[in-house]
Protein backbone atom coordinates (compact mmCIF):
# COMPACT_ATOMS: atom_id res chain seq x y z
CA UNK A 1 0.00 0.00 0.00
CA UNK A 2 2.95 2.56 0.99
CA UNK A 3 4.50 2.31 -2.69
CA UNK A 4 7.71 3.60 -3.38
CA UNK A 5 7.67 5.70 -0.21
CA UNK A 6 10.88 6.75 0.78
CA UNK A 7 11.48 9.74 -1.74
CA UNK A 8 8.42 11.23 0.12
CA UNK A 9 10.94 13.15 2.37
CA UNK A 10 14.79 13.90 3.14
CA UNK A 11 15.25 11.50 5.93
CA UNK A 12 13.50 7.76 6.35
CA UNK A 13 11.43 8.93 9.51
CA UNK A 14 9.45 11.84 7.64
CA UNK A 15 9.61 9.90 4.73
CA UNK A 16 7.26 7.27 6.62
CA UNK A 17 5.14 9.75 8.42
CA UNK A 18 4.45 11.92 5.06
CA UNK A 19 3.55 8.63 3.48
CA UNK A 20 0.94 7.33 6.10
CA UNK A 21 -0.47 11.12 6.32
CA UNK A 22 -0.74 10.75 2.26
CA UNK A 23 -2.89 7.45 3.14
CA UNK A 24 -5.43 8.59 5.55
CA UNK A 25 -6.07 11.66 3.83
CA UNK A 26 -6.67 9.95 0.30
CA UNK A 27 -8.76 7.44 2.45
CA UNK A 28 -6.60 4.43 1.74
CA UNK A 29 -6.34 4.04 6.14
CA UNK A 30 -9.40 5.14 7.29
CA UNK A 31 -8.70 7.78 10.73
CA UNK A 32 -9.06 6.02 13.71
CA UNK A 33 -7.50 2.61 12.83
CA UNK A 34 -5.14 0.84 14.31
CA UNK A 35 -1.24 0.85 13.18
CA UNK A 36 0.49 -2.41 13.06
CA UNK A 37 2.80 -3.59 15.88
CA UNK A 38 6.11 -1.44 15.48
CA UNK A 39 8.29 -4.34 15.14
CA UNK A 40 5.97 -5.30 12.75
CA UNK A 41 5.79 -2.37 10.20
CA UNK A 42 9.51 -2.47 10.57
CA UNK A 43 9.70 -5.58 9.03
CA UNK A 44 7.55 -5.41 6.36
CA UNK A 45 9.16 -2.33 5.25
CA UNK A 46 12.78 -3.21 5.86
CA UNK A 47 13.71 -0.28 8.41
CA UNK A 48 14.80 -0.09 11.77
CA UNK A 49 12.48 -0.50 14.31
CA UNK A 50 13.80 3.07 15.23
CA UNK A 51 12.41 4.64 12.39
CA UNK A 52 9.30 3.20 12.52
CA UNK A 53 9.24 4.71 16.08
CA UNK A 54 10.52 7.92 14.94
CA UNK A 55 7.64 8.20 11.82
CA UNK A 56 5.03 7.61 14.67
CA UNK A 57 6.33 10.30 17.09
CA UNK A 58 6.41 12.70 14.07
CA UNK A 59 2.61 11.80 13.65
CA UNK A 60 1.40 11.88 17.02
CA UNK A 61 3.32 15.69 17.65
CA UNK A 62 1.30 17.45 14.11
CA UNK A 63 -2.03 15.36 15.64
CA UNK A 64 -2.17 12.96 13.40
CA UNK A 65 -2.27 10.41 15.16
CA UNK A 66 -2.38 9.14 18.74
CA UNK A 67 -0.49 6.44 20.93
CA UNK A 68 -1.01 4.91 24.33
CA UNK A 69 1.66 2.28 25.94
CA UNK A 70 0.68 -1.06 25.34
CA UNK A 71 -2.02 -0.23 23.02
CA UNK A 72 -0.27 1.16 20.19
CA UNK A 73 -0.97 3.85 17.62
CA UNK A 74 -3.81 4.92 16.01
CA UNK A 75 -3.90 7.08 12.88
CA UNK A 76 -6.38 10.55 13.31
CA UNK A 77 -7.48 12.81 10.47
CA UNK A 78 -5.39 15.23 9.67
CA UNK A 79 -8.87 17.42 9.22
CA UNK A 80 -8.82 17.74 13.02
CA UNK A 81 -6.36 19.99 13.32
CA UNK A 82 -8.17 23.28 14.61
CA UNK A 83 -6.27 25.59 11.78
CA UNK A 84 -6.52 23.44 8.96
CA UNK A 85 -9.35 22.09 6.80
CA UNK A 86 -8.12 21.33 3.38
CA UNK A 87 -9.24 17.63 2.59
CA UNK A 88 -5.90 16.55 0.66
CA UNK A 89 -7.53 16.10 -2.53
CA UNK A 90 -4.87 18.49 -4.50
CA UNK A 91 -2.38 15.46 -4.24
CA UNK A 92 -1.59 15.61 -7.72
CA UNK A 93 0.05 19.02 -7.55
CA UNK A 94 3.24 18.16 -5.95
CA UNK A 95 6.96 17.78 -6.76
CA UNK A 96 6.59 13.99 -7.96
CA UNK A 97 9.96 12.04 -8.08
CA UNK A 98 11.36 11.54 -11.34
CA UNK A 99 10.77 8.27 -11.04
CA UNK A 100 7.14 8.60 -10.62
CA UNK A 101 4.67 8.14 -13.90
CA UNK A 102 1.64 11.37 -13.32
CA UNK A 103 -1.26 10.58 -14.77
CA UNK A 104 -3.22 12.16 -11.65
CA UNK A 105 -2.78 15.79 -13.08
CA UNK A 106 -4.38 17.20 -16.68
CA UNK A 107 -1.82 20.31 -16.56
CA UNK A 108 -0.21 21.02 -19.91
CA UNK A 109 3.25 22.41 -20.20
CA UNK A 110 4.00 25.82 -21.25
CA UNK A 111 1.96 26.22 -25.21
CA UNK A 112 4.49 27.74 -28.18
CA UNK A 113 3.16 30.90 -27.82
CA UNK A 114 3.90 31.36 -24.53
CA UNK A 115 7.58 30.37 -24.78
CA UNK A 116 7.58 32.77 -27.99
CA UNK A 117 6.33 35.73 -25.08
CA UNK A 118 8.57 34.81 -22.14
CA UNK A 119 11.86 34.24 -24.04
CA UNK A 120 10.76 38.08 -25.42
CA UNK A 121 10.36 39.10 -21.71
CA UNK A 122 7.94 41.39 -20.06
CA UNK A 123 7.88 44.57 -21.90
CA UNK A 124 8.68 48.00 -20.68
CA UNK A 125 8.73 47.72 -16.42
CA UNK A 126 9.44 51.25 -16.47
CA UNK A 127 6.36 53.32 -16.03
CA UNK A 128 5.49 50.82 -12.87
CA UNK A 129 8.70 51.35 -11.11
CA UNK A 130 7.74 54.82 -10.20
CA UNK A 131 4.63 53.50 -8.27
CA UNK A 132 4.18 51.21 -5.10
CA UNK A 133 3.92 48.49 -7.29
CA UNK A 134 0.56 46.96 -5.65
CA UNK A 135 -2.54 46.72 -7.97
CA UNK A 136 -5.03 45.02 -5.67
CA UNK A 137 -7.82 44.73 -8.72
CA UNK A 138 -4.92 44.04 -11.49
CA UNK A 139 -2.83 46.61 -13.60
CA UNK A 140 -5.33 48.68 -15.81
CA UNK A 141 -3.25 47.44 -18.64
CA UNK A 142 -4.34 43.91 -17.65
CA UNK A 143 -8.11 44.51 -16.82
CA UNK A 144 -8.20 46.39 -20.13
CA UNK A 145 -6.76 43.09 -22.11
CA UNK A 146 -9.03 40.51 -20.48
CA UNK A 147 -12.02 42.87 -21.01
CA UNK A 148 -11.31 42.73 -24.52
CA UNK A 149 -10.46 39.50 -24.44
CA UNK A 150 -13.64 38.16 -23.25
CA UNK A 151 -15.72 40.56 -25.11
CA UNK A 152 -14.43 39.21 -28.24
CA UNK A 153 -15.50 36.38 -27.74
CA UNK A 154 -19.03 37.21 -27.20
CA UNK A 155 -18.94 37.88 -23.67
CA UNK A 156 -19.23 41.90 -23.15
CA UNK A 157 -17.38 42.96 -19.97
CA UNK A 158 -16.06 45.74 -18.99
CA UNK A 159 -12.74 46.77 -17.31
CA UNK A 160 -13.88 47.57 -13.70
CA UNK A 161 -15.62 43.70 -13.81
CA UNK A 162 -12.66 42.40 -13.70
CA UNK A 163 -10.41 41.79 -10.94
CA UNK A 164 -6.34 39.71 -11.27
CA UNK A 165 -6.04 37.15 -9.17
CA UNK A 166 -3.19 34.66 -8.68
CA UNK A 167 -4.59 32.30 -10.32
CA UNK A 168 -7.90 30.84 -10.49
CA UNK A 169 -7.69 28.84 -7.27
CA UNK A 170 -7.25 32.08 -5.70
CA UNK A 171 -10.22 33.63 -7.63
CA UNK A 172 -12.27 30.37 -6.36
CA UNK A 173 -11.06 31.20 -2.37
CA UNK A 174 -11.77 35.22 -2.67
CA UNK A 175 -15.37 34.04 -4.47
CA UNK A 176 -16.57 31.67 -1.66
CA UNK A 177 -14.96 33.88 1.02
CA UNK A 178 -17.05 36.93 -0.31
CA UNK A 179 -20.40 34.98 -1.16
CA UNK A 180 -20.75 32.53 1.70
CA UNK A 181 -20.14 31.75 5.58
CA UNK A 182 -19.77 28.60 7.32
CA UNK A 183 -22.10 26.20 7.06
CA UNK A 184 -23.83 27.72 4.23
CA UNK A 185 -24.99 25.38 1.95
CA UNK A 186 -23.49 25.03 -2.08
CA UNK A 187 -24.92 23.04 -4.79
CA UNK A 188 -22.08 21.65 -6.89
CA UNK A 189 -22.00 19.17 -9.69
CA UNK A 190 -20.35 15.43 -8.62
CA UNK A 191 -18.16 15.29 -9.94
CA UNK A 192 -16.45 18.40 -9.97
CA UNK A 193 -13.01 19.73 -10.26
CA UNK A 194 -11.17 18.64 -7.58
CA UNK A 195 -9.71 22.41 -6.63
CA UNK A 196 -13.37 23.80 -5.67
CA UNK A 197 -14.40 20.88 -3.41
CA UNK A 198 -10.71 22.17 -1.58
CA UNK A 199 -12.05 25.54 -1.71
CA UNK A 200 -15.03 24.81 0.04
CA UNK A 201 -13.70 22.36 2.63
CA UNK A 202 -11.19 25.17 3.68
CA UNK A 203 -14.24 27.70 4.07
CA UNK A 204 -16.17 25.32 5.89
CA UNK A 205 -19.84 25.31 3.93
CA UNK A 206 -21.66 22.06 3.43
CA UNK A 207 -21.72 21.25 -0.27
CA UNK A 208 -24.54 18.82 -1.58
CA UNK A 209 -23.59 16.87 -5.24
CA UNK A 210 -26.02 17.17 -8.04
CA UNK A 211 -25.40 14.33 -11.07
CA UNK A 212 -23.47 15.09 -14.45
CA UNK A 213 -24.63 13.13 -17.18
CA UNK A 214 -23.48 13.43 -20.77
CA UNK A 215 -25.39 16.97 -21.55
CA UNK A 216 -23.50 18.09 -17.90
CA UNK A 217 -25.45 19.05 -14.39
CA UNK A 218 -28.84 17.91 -14.36
CA UNK A 219 -31.17 20.56 -14.21
CA UNK A 220 -34.13 19.00 -12.99
CA UNK A 221 -31.73 17.84 -9.43
CA UNK A 222 -30.76 21.36 -9.43
CA UNK A 223 -34.57 22.64 -9.23
CA UNK A 224 -35.46 19.89 -6.85
CA UNK A 225 -32.23 20.96 -4.37
CA UNK A 226 -33.59 24.51 -4.44
CA UNK A 227 -36.65 23.05 -1.87
CA UNK A 228 -33.61 23.31 0.76
CA UNK A 229 -33.01 26.73 0.44
CA UNK A 230 -28.88 26.69 -0.38
CA UNK A 231 -26.77 29.85 -0.65
CA UNK A 232 -25.35 29.25 -3.95
CA UNK A 233 -24.35 27.17 -7.09
CA UNK A 234 -21.14 25.88 -8.13
CA UNK A 235 -20.80 24.96 -11.34
CA UNK A 236 -18.81 24.96 -14.98
CA UNK A 237 -20.95 24.97 -18.30
CA UNK A 238 -18.97 25.41 -20.86
CA UNK A 239 -16.00 22.90 -20.27
CA UNK A 240 -16.51 20.40 -17.65
CA UNK A 241 -13.16 19.27 -14.89
CA UNK A 242 -13.04 16.17 -15.09
CA UNK A 243 -15.50 14.77 -17.42
CA UNK A 244 -15.09 16.82 -20.69
CA UNK A 245 -19.04 17.65 -21.54
CA UNK A 246 -20.09 20.76 -22.31
CA UNK A 247 -23.43 22.20 -20.90
CA UNK A 248 -26.70 21.67 -23.79
CA UNK A 249 -27.46 24.55 -24.93
CA UNK A 250 -31.05 23.86 -23.79
CA UNK A 251 -30.03 22.77 -20.11
CA UNK A 252 -28.11 25.81 -20.10
CA UNK A 253 -30.69 27.98 -20.51
CA UNK A 254 -33.09 26.20 -17.74
CA UNK A 255 -30.72 26.13 -15.47
CA UNK A 256 -29.83 30.21 -15.75
CA UNK A 257 -34.01 30.39 -15.69
CA UNK A 258 -33.82 28.33 -12.30
CA UNK A 259 -31.08 30.13 -10.59
CA UNK A 260 -31.88 33.95 -11.34
CA UNK A 261 -35.88 32.82 -10.66
CA UNK A 262 -34.46 31.51 -7.16
CA UNK A 263 -32.14 34.44 -6.80
CA UNK A 264 -29.34 32.20 -6.08
CA UNK A 265 -25.98 33.15 -6.39
CA UNK A 266 -23.48 31.43 -9.13
CA UNK A 267 -20.01 31.03 -8.81
CA UNK A 268 -19.01 29.70 -12.26
CA UNK A 269 -15.92 28.44 -13.33
CA UNK A 270 -15.08 28.76 -16.28
CA UNK A 271 -10.91 27.34 -16.31
CA UNK A 272 -11.36 25.10 -19.34
CA UNK A 273 -13.65 27.21 -21.39
CA UNK A 274 -10.65 28.04 -23.72
CA UNK A 275 -9.46 23.78 -24.00
CA UNK A 276 -12.33 23.57 -26.36
CA UNK A 277 -11.91 20.78 -29.56
CA UNK A 278 -14.18 23.29 -31.67
CA UNK A 279 -13.16 26.08 -33.04
CA UNK A 280 -15.03 28.50 -30.70
CA UNK A 281 -15.49 27.98 -26.79
CA UNK A 282 -18.52 26.72 -25.57
CA UNK A 283 -21.12 29.29 -23.91
CA UNK A 284 -20.84 30.54 -20.46
CA UNK A 285 -23.80 31.71 -17.98
CA UNK A 286 -22.49 35.26 -18.63
CA UNK A 287 -25.64 37.02 -20.27
CA UNK A 288 -28.15 34.35 -18.82
CA UNK A 289 -27.98 34.88 -15.55
CA UNK A 290 -28.58 38.38 -13.55
CA UNK A 291 -25.47 39.76 -13.22
CA UNK A 292 -26.10 40.74 -10.09
CA UNK A 293 -25.75 36.53 -9.27
CA UNK A 294 -23.29 36.08 -11.24
CA UNK A 295 -19.30 35.57 -10.42
CA UNK A 296 -16.82 33.55 -12.77
CA UNK A 297 -13.68 32.23 -12.07
CA UNK A 298 -10.68 32.23 -15.16
CA UNK A 299 -7.46 31.18 -15.72
CA UNK A 300 -4.48 32.19 -18.13
CA UNK A 301 -2.88 28.61 -16.98
CA UNK A 302 -5.04 26.35 -19.03
CA UNK A 303 -3.98 28.21 -22.29
CA UNK A 304 -0.60 29.11 -22.03
CA UNK A 305 1.17 27.96 -18.83
CA UNK A 306 0.27 27.03 -15.17
CA UNK A 307 3.34 28.36 -14.09
CA UNK A 308 2.03 32.00 -15.16
CA UNK A 309 0.15 32.91 -12.08
CA UNK A 310 -2.52 34.80 -13.33
CA UNK A 311 -6.22 34.14 -12.95
CA UNK A 312 -9.29 36.80 -12.70
CA UNK A 313 -12.59 36.86 -11.38
CA UNK A 314 -15.37 38.33 -13.51
CA UNK A 315 -18.15 40.03 -12.02
CA UNK A 316 -20.03 43.37 -11.55
CA UNK A 317 -18.45 46.37 -10.27
CA UNK A 318 -20.13 46.35 -6.95
CA UNK A 319 -18.84 42.89 -6.28
CA UNK A 320 -15.18 43.41 -7.88
CA UNK A 321 -14.77 46.05 -5.09
CA UNK A 322 -15.69 43.73 -2.16
CA UNK A 323 -13.27 41.01 -3.59
CA UNK A 324 -10.11 43.22 -3.94
CA UNK A 325 -10.97 44.36 -0.22
CA UNK A 326 -11.29 40.70 0.21
CA UNK A 327 -7.68 40.00 -0.57
CA UNK A 328 -5.57 42.60 0.91
CA UNK A 329 -6.07 40.79 3.95
CA UNK A 330 -4.12 37.59 3.02
CA UNK A 331 -2.54 38.87 -0.51
CA UNK A 332 -1.76 42.43 -1.39
CA UNK A 333 -2.06 41.98 -5.31
CA UNK A 334 -0.26 40.10 -8.22
CA UNK A 335 2.83 40.53 -9.48
CA UNK A 336 3.58 43.22 -12.39
CA UNK A 337 5.95 41.28 -14.21
CA UNK A 338 3.87 38.44 -14.65
CA UNK A 339 0.55 40.56 -15.53
CA UNK A 340 2.75 42.65 -18.02
CA UNK A 341 3.73 39.24 -19.58
CA UNK A 342 0.01 38.53 -19.52
CA UNK A 343 -0.75 41.35 -21.34
CA UNK A 344 1.56 39.65 -24.16
CA UNK A 345 0.32 36.74 -24.32
CA UNK A 346 -3.28 37.63 -24.66
CA UNK A 347 -2.57 39.33 -27.74
CA UNK A 348 -1.61 35.79 -29.18
CA UNK A 349 -5.14 34.28 -27.62
CA UNK A 350 -6.31 32.81 -30.85
CA UNK A 351 -3.28 31.69 -32.02
CA UNK A 352 -2.64 29.75 -28.67
CA UNK A 353 -6.24 28.46 -28.76
CA UNK A 354 -5.60 26.51 -32.15
CA UNK A 355 -2.32 25.22 -30.72
CA UNK A 356 -3.95 24.03 -27.90
CA UNK A 357 -6.92 22.66 -30.13
CA UNK A 358 -4.33 20.68 -32.39
CA UNK A 359 -3.12 19.65 -29.68
CA UNK A 360 -5.69 18.12 -27.62
CA UNK A 361 -7.18 16.45 -30.67
CA UNK A 362 -3.93 14.70 -31.55
CA UNK A 363 -2.90 13.41 -28.00
CA UNK A 364 -7.05 12.43 -27.58
CA UNK A 365 -6.80 10.40 -30.52
CA UNK A 366 -3.44 8.88 -29.25
CA UNK A 367 -4.46 8.52 -25.68
CA UNK A 368 -7.84 6.28 -27.36
CA UNK A 369 -5.41 4.15 -29.20
CA UNK A 370 -3.23 3.05 -26.37
CA UNK A 371 -6.21 2.85 -23.97
CA UNK A 372 -8.08 0.59 -26.17
CA UNK A 373 -5.20 -1.51 -27.36
CA UNK A 374 -4.55 -2.12 -23.38
CA UNK A 375 -7.96 -1.95 -21.52
CA UNK A 376 -10.36 -2.35 -24.51
CA UNK A 377 -12.55 -3.27 -21.29
CA UNK A 378 -12.23 1.09 -20.45
CA UNK A 379 -14.51 3.23 -21.38
CA UNK A 380 -15.77 7.13 -21.56
CA UNK A 381 -17.87 9.54 -22.84
CA UNK A 382 -16.82 11.65 -26.14
CA UNK A 383 -15.64 14.56 -24.87
CA UNK A 384 -16.06 18.65 -25.62
CA UNK A 385 -12.66 19.89 -24.45
CA UNK A 386 -10.44 20.19 -21.51
CA UNK A 387 -7.02 17.89 -20.93
CA UNK A 388 -8.43 14.39 -19.48
CA UNK A 389 -10.55 11.39 -19.63
CA UNK A 390 -13.37 10.60 -17.74
CA UNK A 391 -12.50 7.02 -17.10
CA UNK A 392 -14.93 4.23 -16.31
CA UNK A 393 -12.90 0.80 -15.31
CA UNK A 394 -15.23 -1.40 -14.68
CA UNK A 395 -13.59 -1.99 -11.49
CA UNK A 396 -12.34 -0.41 -7.87
CA UNK A 397 -10.49 2.72 -8.93
CA UNK A 398 -9.12 3.12 -5.57
CA UNK A 399 -7.61 -0.63 -5.03
CA UNK A 400 -6.03 0.11 -9.01
CA UNK A 401 -5.01 3.68 -7.78
CA UNK A 402 -3.03 1.74 -4.45
CA UNK A 403 -1.61 -0.74 -6.99
CA UNK A 404 -0.72 1.58 -9.45
CA UNK A 405 1.44 3.61 -6.72
CA UNK A 406 3.09 0.18 -5.73
CA UNK A 407 4.43 0.25 -9.52
CA UNK A 408 5.58 4.05 -9.47
CA UNK A 409 2.33 5.17 -11.17
CA UNK A 410 0.10 8.07 -9.38
CA UNK A 411 -3.39 8.14 -10.55
CA UNK A 412 -6.50 10.38 -9.91
CA UNK A 413 -9.41 8.26 -8.78
CA UNK A 414 -13.14 9.32 -9.17
CA UNK A 415 -13.61 9.80 -5.05
CA UNK A 416 -11.48 12.99 -5.48
CA UNK A 417 -13.49 14.65 -7.71
CA UNK A 418 -16.91 13.77 -5.91
CA UNK A 419 -18.15 15.74 -2.55
CA UNK A 420 -19.54 12.30 -1.61
CA UNK A 421 -16.91 10.05 -2.42
CA UNK A 422 -18.59 8.46 -5.44
CA UNK A 423 -17.65 7.34 -8.59
CA UNK A 424 -15.26 4.38 -6.73
CA UNK A 425 -15.09 2.84 -10.93
CA UNK A 426 -13.66 6.28 -12.01
CA UNK A 427 -10.27 7.60 -12.90
CA UNK A 428 -9.46 10.71 -14.48
CA UNK A 429 -6.64 10.04 -16.86
CA UNK A 430 -4.93 12.64 -18.82
CA UNK A 431 -4.22 13.60 -22.36
CA UNK A 432 -1.53 15.74 -22.61
CA UNK A 433 1.18 12.96 -21.61
CA UNK A 434 3.93 11.90 -23.45
CA UNK A 435 2.50 8.37 -25.86
CA UNK A 436 5.38 6.39 -24.76
CA UNK A 437 4.79 7.23 -21.31
CA UNK A 438 1.26 7.18 -20.68
CA UNK A 439 1.78 3.50 -22.75
CA UNK A 440 4.39 2.29 -20.42
CA UNK A 441 2.18 3.32 -17.35
CA UNK A 442 -0.68 1.94 -18.64
CA UNK A 443 1.30 -1.67 -19.61
CA UNK A 444 2.48 -1.74 -15.74
CA UNK A 445 -1.24 -1.06 -14.41
CA UNK A 446 -1.65 -4.97 -15.94
CA UNK A 447 1.24 -6.25 -14.48
CA UNK A 448 0.59 -9.03 -11.48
Amino acid sequence: MLGPWTDAAPTLPAALAATIDDLVIRGFVPAGAMLPPQRELAAALGVSRGTVAAALDLLTARGHASSRQGSGTRVRSTGADGDRHDSGRLFSFTDASGDVIDLSTGALPASRVARRVLADGWGDLDPYLDTDGYFPAGIPMLRQAIAHHLSSSGIATAPDEILVTNGAQHATHLAIRGLLSPGDLVLCEDPTYRGALEAMSTHQVRVEGIPVDDCGIEVEMVTRALRRRPHALHCQTSIHNPTGVTLSRSRRRELAEAVTTASLPVIEDCCSWDLTLAPTPARTLAGLVDPRLHVSCWTLSKLFWGGLRIGWIRATPEHIRTFTELRKSGDLATSVTDQLLAVRMLEHAEAAREERRGLLNEQLRLTGQILHSHVPQWNWTTIAGGSGLWVDTGSDALALTERAGRAGVKLAPGPAFSPHEGHRQRLRLPIGLDPDRLELAVASLLTP
